[in-house]
């Protein structure tokens, strides 16, 4: 067995026996572009809201939530690999299992920053030409999507009680932008609490109640359009917003379903 090398998008270079036999998921998005790159066979835990593909992580441990990991479960696992997010996991908990294994972490904000962290996944897994070809049909995808040359000024909520709002610096932000919606709240950072009259006073045309990680439903529809009465509110898939793996080839198809039924 030979071993290889990377530097994740943290900057962070870790080195892995390689093929990896033993991988460890902390990431939803990523478990299943792990999946989709073909090293399925080689994942051994995965998060209890690994939910993709749904027969390949049914046999699959699971080690508890994304912010709350099961450590101990973990390291009797042994794994050869751990792949995580920035900004799903916590901090404390990556830095421990990196003193006993190799962890490679991704930092998504873009489209650009998914393809990259799927192109690592294939250099990682030796699966280098299904990620090649993977990213370059989601690629392929959104270069297709129209110019909209007078995007919908649009909030895009993911909690209520307080209301949350995807802000500035995020991929939801990005796919936003791509997908043809202008952010009222782009010039916040992250993910900012938004009051009811803050909601009012951005006065955007669309609103988007996202299914993650807060899963709105139709029976939250009135009480943001009683705040914005002039806005068209709808549900949202929060996957196709969020999760920056293999799921983005549905994603483009969406975008314009989802501009189909705000014209």
């Amino acid at each position: 067995m030979s071993t290889r090398a990377l530097t994740d998008q943290m900057g962070r270079t870790i080195e892995i026996a390689f093929p990896p036999c033993r991988i460890v998921s902390l990431v939803p998005s990523i478990t299943e572009t792990l999946f989709d790159l073909g090293a399925g066979d080689s994942v051994i835990g995965v998060t209890k809201f690994c939910i993709h593909p749904a027969e390949g992580v049914a046999g699959k441990i699971k080690i508890g939530g994304t912010k709350k990991l099961n450590l101990s479960r973990i390291i009797a696992l042994q794994p050869g690999l751990i792949v995580g997010a920035k900004e799903e996991n916590t901090q404390t908990e990556v830095e421990a299992l990196a003193r006993r294994f190799p962890v490679y972490m991704s930092d998504v904000q873009t489209l650009a920053g998914a393809l990259e962290m799927i192109r690592h996944l294939g250099v990682l897994t030796g699966s280098e030409m299904a990620a090649a070809g993977l990213t370059q049909c989601i690629q392929s995808e959104f270069d297709a999507l129209p110019l909209i040359e007078r995007p919908k000024r649009t909030a895009y909520l993911i909690w209520q009680n307080p209301y949350m709002a995807a802000g500035g610096g995020t991929f939801i932000n990005d796919l936003l932008c791509r997908a043809g919606f202008q952010n009222v709240f782009s010039d916040l950072t992250r993910y900012p609490e938004i009051s009811a009259e803050g909601l009012s006073a951005a006065a955007p045309d669309v609103v988007l109640l996202s299914s993650e990680p807060y899963p709105f439903k139709e029976k939250h529809l009135n009480a943001v359009r009683q705040i914005c009465p002039a806005a068209k509110v709808v549900l949202a898939d929060g996957e196709l917003f969020s999760w920056y793996g293999s799921r983005l080839l549905k994603a483009a198809d969406y975008f314009r379903l989802l501009k189909e039924t705000l014209c």
